[in-house]
């Protein structure tokens, strides 16, 4: 056992011979240390607490060979002090050395020296059970046959072994020196023995995917006559796993540490590991169990593949994802968040959905250890909106005339330009349509409509094109004589509305819409009718001239005569309206004096006034019961 004592690793558990005299174990402990520069945890404190002593201070003693004692620079050494770890570990059932020197005052010279341990006080008055007793071995009953004094008290050492621990013994130790007579000191310094039952697992601060990962299992080892044997449980399914073992000192204590190092991967998170501690030739076994808590980048579990909807349709965005620590999920609609809060999974609803809703959606799930996305798209389908035409236009005859006709749809409409239920133009899956007439004529004008159709709705808009021209005289215009009434027709398409004359040459007379005793007119669309009625007998030698002028030119036509007998029918406009005037021609409705329907040869002629002679005689405009129209 002095061999133990000796070997610097407290080794030689297999009998194995130690290093030279005093530079073992605990020799080695105190030259390192020099009595005095301490680690954590090893009291140097000198004061009496029970027995006498001279009281010394502020000097340093003298120790003899074969360890040099030397004071720490910067301390006080004092005549009575000692040296034992503050806490040592050991487990159930096994044993535990506790290291223990301690000094006294240079000028005792005791022929023997003694010493005993107390277990929970140092105060003998209280009679504190005794644990050792060097002068007679009587030991309280808890201690029978448990404590061995490993140590030589004359060279003060007073380490203590404590076999077959059981948990009433955890507490504190105290050793009174006696030197005999009244030399007897309790040291204030103690060590406080844990007896515990399972060993300690020490996870390293955070165990990431990524990083190389180090669990340590510390089992005491301050029994000189038991070593432990350390084994790690479930470790078989870590990725790139090795295990080393290392004695490690602190505080004069012993520790077998066993380190298992692997690779961490996201499956191994909440994994359970077992350290197990064994001894040969015995059935104890002690095992402490820890549950990794892996950290690693979030991944995404689930998430909505792109989807088509209608509109006004209702749909769900569902995010899931793992991570540790939790992630902050978060749901974006291009760079705008939507919705955000730290969870496994993460909904976003969308009522009535519009094309505005339409886009690329995106969930992100982020955490301290790293970022990641995916992304949908949502593609909204929907009827056409209705059509927009750049405008109403208005355009000269020869003039070019572009229309740009645009909607929005999805999925991209086939747009159709109508006129009177026929197809000008059309295109299909565009969202737009351009029509362009490069010389527009009278006959484009009118009312257009521009309809866009996909699967699920048409909508139309309606547009005029007006195209302004030059009076056209149109072919129903000519002049119809009936007996004694002479009867002119003058059809014009213009726009804008034209001015209608008539002209007689042969006679110097113009007649317009202004003398309405003799000039009827009408508007229908772009054709202005007038009619021109005159009466009297027939001049062969009368022509007249339709003359129709707007702000784009002037039409002059000489009108073509046919006889009727009472019916004269003039077909007017340009799509077929028929306007129809029927005229009763009575030979005498009015007989002013001197009027003979015989008539006379004088021709008909017209005043510069205006007025209106038959056979030199004004004729008068009195209406009678047969109600010559004024406007004829």
């Amino acid at each position: 056992m002095d061999g133990w004592l000796e070997r610097e690793g407290w080794t030689k558990r297999d009998g194995q011979t130690g290093n030279k005299a005093g530079t073992g174990r605990f020799g080695s402990w105190a030259e390192k240390r020099q009595w005095g520069n301490q680690r954590e945890g090893e009291q140097t404190v000198a004061g009496e607490v029970g027995g006498k002593g001279d009281g010394r201070a502020g000097s340093c003693p003298h120790r003899p060979a074969p360890v040099a004692l030397v004071c720490p620079p910067g301390t006080l050494g004092g005549p009575w002090s000692a040296w034992m770890p503050q806490t040592i570990m050991a487990f159930e059932g096994t044993c535990v050395a506790i290291p223990c020197r301690f000094d006294y005052p240079d000028e005792l010279r005791p022929s023997a020296v003694h010493g005993i341990w107390y277990f929970n006080s140092p105060y003998p008055r209280n009679y504190p059970p005794v644990v050792y007793k060097s002068r007679t071995g009587i030991v309280h009953e808890s201690f029978q046959g448990r404590t061995r004094l490993l140590g030589d008290l004359q060279a003060r050492n007073c380490t203590l072994q404590l076999s077959r621990l059981s948990p009433e013994l955890a507490g504190k130790y105290f050793f009174r020196g006696d030197l005999g007579g009244y030399n007897q000191y309790t040291y204030s310094e103690h060590s406080n023995l844990e007896i515990v039952d399972k060993p300690t697992i020490v996870p390293p601060a955070a165990v990431v995917v990524g990083t190389e990962a180090e669990l340590r299992c510390v089992v005491p080892d301050n029994c000189p006559t038991m070593k432990p044997v350390v084994s790690w449980l479930n470790h078989e399914v870590l990725e790139d796993q090795t295990v080393f073992g290392q004695l490690e000192e602190e505080s004069s204590t012993w520790s077998q540490v066993s380190l298992l190092k692997f690779q961490p991967l996201r499956e191994n998170d909440r994994h359970e590991l077992g350290c197990q501690v064994t001894y040969p030739n015995t059935t104890f076994l002690f095992e402490a169990f820890a549950t990794l808590d892996v950290k690693y980048v979030p991944r995404i579990l689930q998430v909505n593949s792109s989807v088509e909807i209608t509109e006004g349709s209702h749909v769900v965005l569902v995010c899931v994802a793992d991570s540790n620590p939790m992630a902050l999920l978060a749901w974006f609609k291009e760079e705008a968040v939507l919705r955000e809060e730290p969870s496994t999974n993460l909904t976003l609803e969308l009522d009535n959905v519009t094309h505005a809703h339409d886009g690329i959606y995106t969930c992100v799930a982020e955490n301290v250890y790293g970022r990641v996305n995916r992304s949908l798209a949502l593609t909204v389908m929907y009827a056409p909106r209705k059509p927009s035409v750049n405008t109403s236009v208005v355009a000269m005859e020869g003039e070019s005339v572009t229309i740009l006709c645009t909607t929005e749809s999805n999925p991209e409409p086939i747009i159709t330009i109508f006129r009177e239920k026929q197809i000008v133009a059309t295109v299909v899956y565009e969202s737009e349509l351009l029509l362009e007439i490069p010389a527009v004529t009278h006959e484009d004008d009118g009312e257009y409509w521009c309809v866009a159709e996909n699967q699920y709705g048409q909508r139309g808009s309606a547009f005029n094109l007006t195209v302004e021209f030059a009076p056209i005289i149109l072919l129903e215009s000519k002049c119809t004589a009936a007996r004694d009434t002479v009867q002119c027709v003058c059809a014009v398409l213009a726009n804008p509305e034209p001015v209608i004359s008539f002209e007689l040459p042969t006679r110097n007379v113009t007649v317009n819409e202004t003398d309405q005793e003799f000039v009827y007119s009408q508007k229908t669309g772009y054709t202005v009718t007038s009619i021109l009625t005159l009466r009297g007998e027939l001049d062969s030698q009368l022509f007249v001239v339709c003359s129709a002028r707007n702000l784009y030119g002037t039409k002059n036509q000489q009108l073509q005569f046919h006889h009727s007998n009472n019916l004269m029918w003039a077909k007017v406009g340009p799509v077929g309206a028929v306007v129809a005037f029927v005229i009763l021609i009575a030979a005498v409705c009015y007989s002013p004096p001197g009027f003979s329907s015989g008539g006379s040869s004088d021709p008909v002629r017209f005043s510069n006034e205006g007025h209106f002679y038959w056979g030199g005689r004004q004729v008068a405009t009195h209406r009678n019961k047969c109600q010559s129209p004024q406007s004829f």
